[in-house]
């Protein structure tokens, strides 16, 4: 099994409804690979010749937080650490496009963000020690 050098965890606060825990995570997951190139594996191809999308190279675990402020601790410590953060914010589920996204994003400072999920990417160690003390979503 190899091991992997950087990871990605995904933060949800388990108080959301199934299709917006879906929401954030496939979003979240998604500006990992947006914005590491580094992070994708190759196109699967079959035996006919079909080429399909690939997968990220790197282990991808999703995380529940039971409320604020385990998320926000969660955030706090990747600050702290230098990880990379990706955010998703309740008031993005009333958006209906990336510049209603960008501005409700601008409206407020960090610490005031009403976060529902995180993602978190780099080095193994360093996001163990952001998300310690959460559990793994069921």
């Amino acid at each position: 099994m190899p091991t992997y050098q950087n990871k990605v965890a995904i933060i949800i606060r388990a108080d959301l409804l199934e299709w917006q825990k879906l929401n954030v995570a496939a979003f979240l997951a998604s500006s990992v690979a947006v914005k590491f190139p580094e992070t994708h594996g190759r196109p699967f191809v079959t035996a006919s010749r079909t080429e399909y999308l690939p997968f990220p190279k790197n282990p991808m675990l999703i995380y529940r937080a039971e409320n604020d402020q385990q998320i926000r601790r969660a955030f706090m410590r990747a600050k702290e650490r230098g990880l990379s953060i990706g955010i998703y914010t309740k008031p993005l589920f009333a958006t209906k496009g990336e510049e209603e996204n960008l501005a409700e994003i601008l409206k407020l400072p960090d610490e005031e963000q009403d976060l529902v999920g995180i993602v978190l990417y780099g080095e193994n160690r360093q996001v163990d020690k952001a998300i310690d003390g959460l559990k793994l979503h069921p």
